[in-house]
């Protein structure tokens, strides 16, 4: 080989290393996995998840008091579901359970478990009784439907007939003697201002248990919680003066407290029915003045 030809075929060795090294250059980057050493460093950010059901997530502002209203829970419920010794040591973003664990009940409640038995339960259709040998060893098909002419006899007797799941209505009274002067509108307003003067007697609006007393809630007060049958919960905000006690059975027209002031611009009485914890429109409920 001549020193010219072997010059050539350096030459075109070195340009081939040259563009190999191009295109290795200007290749796509590789992908590196960095969450671990970003997290090490804290500087990993997540969007916050929203609570599973039955839990709540503590928010500024917050109180043990308020989130067991705003959730119709016993605030001592509350604390013993999540093992609170100190209910006014909450922290931001703390996890909360609101709702019962599954086979417990609330306060004075008891521990539900499955029935143990010697063997699996029946699993054959129930039969009404009938006379002896009557579709015996299968479900009862008689009597059939009968269509009756429309009339108010068979229609009264129908209804008699039908068995029914009936949520019987709790009578509400006035818990105060005066005109209304801010209505319910939710979310601003979760109850309905009642006029008065410093001292006017608050009554309970219906029979219940008082539940809560305190100044707990930012922004109500004084106030006290009655919890009532079928669910329904009254909250009696902004007193002067208390005269009833925790875990008290109080009647309805019972006197509970006197209209006050305490964190408003006026004396008030604002005056709550809650469902739940779904406040509601006490005018609904209330009887006509």
């Amino acid at each position: 080989m001549t020193c010219a030809a072997g010059l050539r075929s350096a030459c075109s060795l070195l340009a081939m290393l040259t563009l190999a090294a191009c295109a290795v250059r200007h290749g796509p980057a590789p992908v590196v996995d960095r969450s671990s050493s970003a997290a090490r460093s804290g500087t990993v950010s997540a969007a916050p998840s929203q609570a599973p059901e039955g839990l709540y997530t503590v928010k500024k502002g917050d109180t043990l008091y308020s989130i067991a209203l705003e959730h119709g829970a016993d605030y001592r419920d509350v604390a013993q579901w999540n093992g609170l010794d100190d209910p006014t040591k909450l922290s931001v973003g703390q996890q909360l359970r609101v709702r019962p664990a599954q086979g417990t009940q609330g306060t004075g409640g008891v521990q539900i478990g499955m029935a143990r038995g010697a063997g699996r339960p029946d699993s054959r259709p129930l039969q009404a009784p009938g006379p002896q040998g009557a579709n015996d060893g299968g479900p009862k098909t008689d009597p059939k439907a009968q269509r009756l002419p429309y009339s108010k006899e068979n229609a009264a007797s129908i209804v008699k007939a039908e068995p029914r799941l009936k949520e019987e209505a709790i009578e509400f009274m006035w818990p105060a003697k005066g005109k209304v002067i801010a209505g319910f509108s939710e979310p601003r307003s979760k109850g309905i201002d009642i006029d008065g003067k410093i001292g006017d007697p608050i009554v309970a609006a219906a029979p219940g248990r008082v539940t809560y007393i305190g100044n707990g809630i930012p922004g109500l007060g004084k106030l006290i919680v009655i919890k009532h049958e079928n669910g329904f919960i009254t909250v009696y905000a902004h007193n002067k003066a208390i005269v009833v006690k925790e875990q008290q059975t109080v009647t309805r027209g019972q006197k509970i407290a006197e209209l006050g002031a305490t964190d408003s611009e006026r004396p008030k009485l604002h005056f709550q029915i809650r469902k739940g914890s779904a406040p509601v429109d006490p005018m609904r409920y209330l009887p006509a003045s």
